[in-house]
């Protein structure tokens, strides 16, 4: 019968399928063991049901990716059989499955460093990346270990599928063969058809990476479910900014209030020097940990800790973003970016009201710096939609010798070059500052590797070196004569490395600190603060600062007016499902409802009191998220970010 002389070929094909989902599982455990201290898994059987759920998600991954090699496998041609035809399909097998799997090595290591699987929104931005090729070498280097294992899994792989082979075999009756093979065709179709959307169910829609969340209790350990190569899929043609309809214009307004007006007005228009520290989150800084009552806790921030004894500190703020371009949206224009980052969507390139559009309509000189090489980070493109009338970056400091062979100019010289280039401008000025050496792969000078030993993190002693540079800085900015009247605001872009199981938790995976200082204390600022606040407060406290009075958009608070008014709110995304912290509680939402409801202390988003009786506070909260969101999206789908 040609159906049993199929039979040989089907029963080869689900090895080799079968095969894709034991090195699927190989990859998931070592994307684990790399990373055991991110998420809260406490025994092997708790791991084995997460790989158990991600098998959903590796067969959509796999029947994506195999799709052509199925096909080919399973058409009646009459000469699948032959060596050659059989050696096709096997290069063809691993030229579409080990480039795509490497994905998911990639994101062992680089896990640790975004919180969130991979996806069209990273390979987004390594487009902006103009220096890929030293990268690639650096990262190459040093994590060569992950590369070894890449390779071995790979050799391991093509080694089991070569044990299985189809022997030759004409076809005696092609009228038997070719009727049977439509039948077997039919049901793999339904079978790949099913796979790809997760079920069989025609009312669903097809599994998503929000899925993946509906088999945990603690919303990191989705990604574990998750694979990489399935997270890019999905995002390849996705859309975040879709525009709902939850509540009415006129509780936004009264509630999520996008429009603000503040009345400060001081004597003189204050420079304002905006310092954004790569990856130096909460964390490491000691003036923001005083109370966290954490053992063992130790500072490497001893300058910034001693300007906070003179500053206006937020303990209880956060990022609104995961990368080091949200920051940048945030920080400058209140602009929080979700599963999609809004840099890197099309709606990105309109004009956007921000502190440099309402420091360019009051006369300031505007002015961005960052070390690394021009363009990188999509830094300079957003930086010209915003309106900076001045870009300078490595072509500008225009000095190798202070090339950190990586990334850029070290913190310490570009910091020096910062200072001495806004002293030549018209004041007043607004300058952004992003800076760079407390970034992976975690190096300083030369000079400085006996004075900085740093802690248990790598990057511990970068936070000490470039403390210290800014600390220098602030030596030379002392006896400029802009000093006295500048404002300076300093935070991070995003969480790095964690070592305290406190900062491994959901919640305080976002956990940065802002700082507002001034040598002028007419602006008295000066206090610690523990109410929420996050990367998005930022743009609307300069505006009372710098006396702006005009109506202006911003979803941020001013945290120098603090008016009962305007609820204390953050929002940010792991990159899957958005998190809302108002009140006493912390919210998550899925993007079509709320999945999670946790008192504002449980950062590790433990228990979860959905299941119980919801207070009006819980329903007020609950609707303020989606108004936030349906505000959020229609502003950017529809151009209303500069009102």
């Amino acid at each position: 019968m040609e159906v049993k002389f199929r039979l040989a070929e089907y029963k080869a094909l689900l090895y080799r399928i079968l095969l894709g989902y034991l090195f699927y599982f190989i990859c998931r455990v070592l994307f684990f063991a790399f990373n055991t201290n991110l998420f809260a898994v406490n025994d092997f059987y708790s791991l084995l049901k997460l790989c158990y759920y991600g098998m959903a998600f590796d067969t959509t991954a796999l029947l994506y990716i195999n799709s052509l090699f199925i096909v080919l496998s399973i058409l009646p041609l009459k000469i699948n059989t032959q060596v050659n035809y059989q050696k096709g399909l096997m290069i063809l097998y691993f030229v579409t499955n080990l480039p795509i799997y490497a994905t998911n090595f990639v994101d062992i290591i680089y896990y640790r460093f975004s919180q969130v699987r991979s996806t069209k929104a990273t390979l987004d931005l390594l487009a902006d990346e103009n220096n890929k090729k030293i990268l690639f070498a650096h990262f190459s280097g040093a994590y060569w270990y992950v590369i070894i294992i890449y390779i071995l899994c790979c050799l391991s792989w093509i080694w089991l599928y070569s044990r299985v082979k189809v022997k030759p075999n004409p076809v005696k009756n092609p009228s038997a063969y070719f009727y049977s093979s439509v039948v077997s065709i039919l049901i793999i179709a339904a079978l790949i058809i099913g796979g790809i959307r997760g079920d069989f169910k025609h009312s669903t829609r097809p599994i998503n990476m929000i899925d993946a969340y509906k088999h945990v209790t603690i919303p990191n350990q989705g990604d574990i479910v998750l694979n990489t190569p399935f997270a890019i899929f999905r995002t390849l043609k996705s859309n975040n900014f879709k525009i709902e309809h939850w509540t009415n214009e006129g509780y936004i307004n009264t509630n999520i209030k996008p429009i603000k007006q503040y009345n400060g007005n001081p004597a003189a228009k204050p420079n304002i020097v905006i310092i954004i520290l790569e990856s130096m989150a909460k964390e490491y800084w000691g003036s923001m940990n005083r109370d966290a009552h954490i053992p063992g806790f130790k500072s490497y921030t001893p300058f910034l800790d001693s300007l906070s004894d003179n500053s206006l500190i937020f303990t209880n703020a956060y990022a609104n973003g995961r990368q080091s371009i949200h920051a940048m949206s945030s920080i400058l224009a209140g602009i929080p970016s979700f599963q999609t980052a809004f840099t890197s969507s099309p709606y990105a390139k309109q004009r956007i009201q921000s502190i440099v559009s309402v420091c360019d309509s009051l006369g300031y000189q505007t002015s961005f710096f960052h070390g690394a090489a021009n363009g990188s980070m999509g830094f300079q493109g957003f930086g010209n939609i915003l309106g900076f009338k001045n870009y300078y970056g490595k072509t500008e400091y225009n000095n190798d010798s202070d090339f950190d062979g990586i990334w850029g100019i070290w913190d310490e010289p570009f910091f020096q070059f910062v200072g001495k280039t806004i002293g030549t401008q018209k004041q007043p000025f607004m300058t952004t500052l992003f800076t760079l050496s407390s970034h992976d792969p975690f190096q300083i000078p030369e000079k400085y590797k006996t004075k900085f030993k740093g802690g248990p993190l790598a990057i511990d002693k970068c936070v000490q070196y470039s403390d210290n540079a800014l600390r220098i800085f602030f030596n030379y900015a002392k006896t400029q004569p802009w000093y006295n009247n500048t404002i300076f605001v300093i935070t991070a872009d995003h969480t790095s490395q964690t070592y305290y199981p406190e900062y491994g938790k959901a919640i305080n995976r976002f956990a940065d600190p802002i700082l507002f200082y001034s040598a002028n204390k007419a602006y008295a600022l000066k206090g610690v603060r523990t109410d929420l606040a996050s990367q998005m407060d930022i743009y609307p406290s300069l505006v009372t600062l710098i006396g702006y009075n005009k109506p202006f958009r911003s979803w941020g608070r001013s945290l120098i007016s603090n008016l009962p008014a305007e609820t204390p709110r953050v929002i940010n995304s792991p990159g899957n499902i958005y998190q809302f912290m108002q009140g006493n509680y912390i919210y998550l939402f899925d993007g079509k409802k709320i999945t999670g409801i946790f008192t504002a202390a449980d950062k590790g988003l433990e228990k979860n009191l959905m299941t119980g009786k919801l207070n009006p506070e819980m329903n007020k909260g609950m609707l303020d998220c989606k108004a936030f969101i349906q505000d959020y999206t229609d502003r950017i789908v529809n151009g209303k970010l500069n009102p």
